[in-house]
């Protein structure tokens, strides 16, 4: 299957979260259950008639990151949903797998079956993957600060701010994850575990980023409006080190890690 064939998958699978978060606003959570997931499947079905028709994990250009953030974000929608039962949470995931997915609609950058040597190791996949589903999980705790300090009236609860710890704490563990497997991998393909490469160095500054959030929730005095300002900075920072490092003077043409055909 060819990249012709993504938008009959896409428009299926948006439509199916549509539906299943409308459901959730209805409180009919066996439909928003089955239609999500519904949804979930036939976009996984894409990535591996992908995976299949290029012989290789449709993990290397950006556009093939973004195919991947637009299945994530759903499904860390959709276990938010089961865990705490917000029903926004499916509408924001959709929304925001949308923009992603007409993002790749205007510029898939999809490219050849070939991979770099370096790309050919078993770690490439794990590695990318948990990034991935950090990624989205930790924009999930976004949009949950962005609701508290936009749009909730009341003064934010204990519960509410607990959730947005859950998820970084969750989020934070998959981004672990995802460095240790990337210094596996950078060990095996380059001959050391971490150089301090602009992606690396910003994936630590993102990690670090976080980890702040995480330790002044734990000081007595915190605040919360500040701890949810910065989990924003944080995800500012993520989408630096995700994207933006491309357009860095500093990585044109020395960083492996940068996007290109």
């Amino acid at each position: 299957m060819n990249w012709d064939y993504f938008i009959y998958f896409a428009v299926a699978a948006v439509l199916l979260w549509t539906i299943g978060a409308f459901a959730a606003w209805k409180d009919k959570k066996r439909s928003a259950y089955l239609m999500t997931i519904t949804g979930l499947i036939v976009f996984f079905a894409f990535i591996v008639s992908m995976w299949i028709s290029l012989e290789r994990p449709p993990l290397r250009t950006m556009g093939e990151t973004r195919l991947w953030y637009s299945f994530f974000l759903p499904l860390a929608g959709i276990i938010v949903y089961a865990r705490w039962r917000y029903k926004w949470i499916l509408s924001f995931s959709t929304i925001l797998a949308l923009v992603f997915i007409c993002v790749n609609l205007l510029k898939p950058e999809i490219h050849s079956k070939t991979l770099m040597p370096a790309l050919q190791s078993p770690w490439f996949a794990p590695h990318v993957i948990v990034y991935m589903f950090a990624y989205a999980i930790l924009g999930a705790a976004t949009v949950m600060a962005a609701y508290l300090l936009f749009f909730k009236k009341e003064e934010t609860t204990a519960e509410e701010m607990d959730i947005s710890d859950n998820l970084v704490y969750v989020g934070l563990a998959f981004m672990t994850f995802g460095m240790l497997f990337g210094a596996l991998w950078a060990k095996e393909a380059w001959g050391h575990y971490w150089s301090w490469d602009p992606k690396e160095t910003w994936a630590a500054i993102t990690w670090l980023a976080y980890l702040v959030y995480v330790h002044y929730r734990r000081m007595p005095t915190h605040h919360p409006k500040l701890a949810l300002w910065t989990l924003l900075v944080a995800f500012v920072l993520l989408q630096m080190c995700w994207w933006g490092i491309n357009y860095l003077p500093s990585a044109q043409g020395t960083s492996v890690h940068t996007y290109t055909q």
